[in-house]
């Protein structure tokens, strides 16, 4: 799948991850910006990563801002930027990916 336009999902109220997603030509760019980097970047990384993996991506950049998030908020905050770029409605999205 192809990223249709530049979407963003998230806030960066504590606890919580800010993530955008746009087109890109030069495969998966994944930019972090976190306190706890040097502790969870790896993990954060890897949750981004296997969601897009999920959803087929291979040409992305993502910049995610993080807060403090935990796994299962980084992962829903890159499914609805991923399914607000592809231009999906509730009842256009894939539910057997997630």
């Amino acid at each position: 799948m192809e990223i249709e336009q530049t979407a963003i999902a998230g806030t960066l109220e504590s606890s919580d991850i800010q993530i955008t997603v746009s087109k890109s030509t030069a495969g998966i760019n994944i930019e972090l910006d976190s306190q706890v980097a040097k502790q969870y970047g790896t993990q954060i990384k890897k949750v981004l990563m296997d969601t897009l993996n999920s959803y087929g991506i291979t040409s992305v950049k993502v910049k995610a801002v993080d807060k403090g998030a935990l796994d299962c908020t980084i992962k829903a905050r890159i499914i609805a930027a991923l399914n607000r770029s592809l231009g999906k409605q509730n009842t256009d999205i894939d539910w057997e990916v997630l």
